[in-house]
């Protein structure tokens, strides 16, 4: 037999520990190349949506690589360590140190090549079936399966060489072997506790603190506490298990009662050597979970906002423009001869809004007349505005707004024409998107409308007034092709230019939709994917460890039963064991996140009135069935190899 063939067959020998490599390697390359796939495509358009797309790719691309060669490398660190006894025999029988190293990099590149392969075959095989979901998101006539030599040679390249590198480094860090260790047989594991109290403490309050950062954040302060709270949570989670744990254990040792309870002793002293040798396979699980989990609740963000679209903008078509805006009529024919041509029924308002200056706040206010408000609240059918001379009433700008304003009462005068009046009210409804008109909009009678001939006081320098032109159409999704060059007019210039210089704005709800659909279910396909490498690659990084000690705690579990464990309590001291690896570090990244998306769900409700708890504790649900069906299984296959 050959050094090639020894090395070959010593691969599948061992495909128990190898096979989670195995598997999330395969995958990273399944998913690496159906993206690379998609981003050489030759008939993908270049519009909005195809730059979309392919910047999606492309971060999805880096993210992969970034993480695959992390995860290469603490796997096959793990495996050198679990095969350290074997490495041992290897020497004893006259293998030298650079014939280990050359049998690594074998083994390795062996997985690796058949993980490369395999990934690239059904990736290929999947692409077609891949295309259609995409073509049918960015709305494409066309995407058929091509074959071409830039993705094949691209997931080549990149996983190829990340084993060739990864492998060859790994065998610079191969354990320090000493033969006389295995002959003499285990060695006695020192059972003392060994932390920094201060480092426990430390890491208690590095993500209390971070913590609180995130309560107290707000969409003024997001971007200062940005930083500062991921590297306050990453720390302390670092110091969490590698300190704080510890420290806790030996408070619990010290309480007697409970200590020496049962089976209590046995399960707290394998605890702590799980919590001593593991720290930082937990610190690596519970970031990658956080991000797992920080990726969906950000797919459920976009999934709430697009679910609440019509909601937050109940308008089809919206036209704003100065007062005397040479465009106007010209836009406003060409938008309601496209909707005529489409069959499209709509019901157009038209408003004139002057600004004034409010005695009370000394601060501008948008002005509305009673009858162009009851124009547009006909076609909604909400109820109508009755205001006497003297009366106004608010605009709400956001859900919030309604509650807050519904107990005001201002009493102010219109300064440049000196109209008093008394403002006690506010709409129960909003009927205006939120960025379309200022957060201090009043509705007036028709009476006291007449009397604003003075023009604001800060004219020319800001414009007195503006027309806006609204279209109350029903199914405003039919709405996308409407306007298409006065959309591009408006989008061509936030562009080029550093302030926007036309004097109209136009906004189509369809078309945006469009935009928002597709680029959400296109970031959902990438999400997805990449979430389950995450959640893949964590739970291997769990399995490696489970299973690379094996043996040795099939041994510690034979001479437990032969002292006087029974089967049942065996059970559950395995339970307790395996309990603590898997759902620790994900529980601590579900907190993690949970306190994430408190900052994200105060940020969106300040912005546009937004609520995302719904779709994040779906999610989150659906994780933690997901985890406990994976604890399940693999408890079930380790209890059935430490009893065989």
């Amino acid at each position: 037999m050959t050094f090639l063939q020894f090395a070959y067959r010593n691969v599948f020998r061992n495909f128990r520990n190898y096979a989670a490599f195995f598997m999330a390697s395969f995958f990273s390359v399944f998913v690496f190349f159906i993206y690379s796939m998609l981003m050489f495509h030759p008939e993908i358009e270049r519009g909005f949506l195809g730059e979309v797309s392919i910047a999606g790719m492309v971060f999805a691309e880096i993210v992969l690589v970034l993480f695959s060669w992390f995860f290469i490398f603490y796997s096959m660190r793990a495996f050198l360590e679990a095969r350290s006894k074997e490495f041992a025999i290897l020497l004893h029988l006259g293998m030298d140190r650079n014939q280990l190293g050359k049998l690594i990099i074998i083994e390795t590149m062996t997985i690796g090549i058949f993980s490369c392969i395999s990934g690239i075959v059904f990736g290929f095989a999947f692409s077609k079936f891949f295309f259609m979901i995409v073509r049918e998101i960015l709305n494409l006539n066309a995407l058929p399966l091509y074959l071409s030599w830039e993705p094949f040679v691209l997931t080549l390249f990149v996983y190829l060489s990340a084993f060739v590198v990864i492998s060859t480094l790994s065998t610079l860090f191969t354990p320090d072997i000493k033969i006389r260790n295995f002959i003499r047989g285990p060695k006695f594991v020192d059972a003392a506790v060994t932390y920094s109290k201060r480092n426990a403490i430390l890491g208690i309050i590095l993500i209390l603190c971070g913590y609180g950062l995130a309560l107290i954040t707000t969409k003024s302060s997001i971007f200062s506490y940005t930083l500062l709270i991921p590297v306050f949570v990453t720390l302390g989670t670092y110091y969490f298990f590698t300190d704080t744990t510890l420290y806790i254990i030996d408070r619990l040792k010290g309480r007697k009662q409970f200590y020496w309870k049962k089976a209590r002793m046995l399960a707290i002293a394998e605890q702590v050597q799980i919590l001593r040798f593991n720290s930082r396979m937990f610190f690596i699980v519970t970031l990658v979970s956080t991000l797992a989990f920080l990726t969906v609740g950000v797919l459920s963000a976009m999934s709430s906002y697009t679910s609440q679209y019509d909601k937050i903008n109940p308008i089809g078509l919206l036209y704003k423009g100065e007062m005397d805006n040479p465009y106007e009529i010209e836009h406003i024919l060409s938008v309601i001869d496209e909707l005529e041509f489409n069959g499209i029924s709509y019901h157009m308002t038209r408003f004139t809004v002057m600004r004034q200056t409010s005695s009370y706040t000394s601060n501008p206010v948008e002005v509305f007349r009673e009858t162009d408000i009851n124009h547009l609240l006909f076609s909604y059918k909400y109820p109508l505005v009755n205001l006497k001379s003297g009366e106004a009433m608010f605009i709400p700008y956001s859900e919030d707004s309604i509650e807050k304003l519904e107990k005001t009462e201002v009493k102010t005068v219109l300064k440049e024409n000196n109209v008093d009046l008394t403002i006690n009210s506010v709409y129960p409804k909003m009927f205006f998107p939120t960025a379309i008109i200022s957060s201090n909009s009043i509705i007036i009678s028709d009476e006291d409308f007449e009397k604003l001939t003075n023009e604001f006081e800060m004219s020319p320098y800001v414009e007195p007034g503006y027309h806006l032109f609204t279209f109350d159409i029903p199914n405003w999704t039919e709405t996308e092709n409407i306007g298409i060059d006065i959309q591009q007019m408006v989008a061509r210039d936030y562009l080029i230019n550093k302030e926007y210089t036309l004097p109209f704005y136009f906004e189509n709800a369809g078309l945006n939709y469009s935009y928002i659909l597709a680029t959400y279910s296109l970031l959902t396909l990438i999400g997805i994917l990449v979430v389950a490498v995450f959640l893949l690659a964590s739970g291997s990084f769990v399995y490696f460890k489970i299973y690379a000690n094996l043996d040795r705690e099939k041994k510690q579990f034979d001479m437990l039963v032969k002292v006087g464990l029974s089967g049942k309590e065996l059970k559950r001291l395995i339970t307790r064991n395996l309990m603590i690896q898997f759902f620790l570090p994900w529980g601590l990244a579900f907190v993690h996140s949970a306190f994430a998306f408190y900052v994200v769900q105060t940020v969106l409700n300040d912005v546009m009135n937004l609520s995302i708890v719904k779709e994040v504790v779906f999610s989150f649900t659906m994780f933690a069935l997901i985890q406990i069906v994976y604890f399940f299984l693999i408890r079930w296959r380790y209890i059935s190899h430490v009893r065989g």
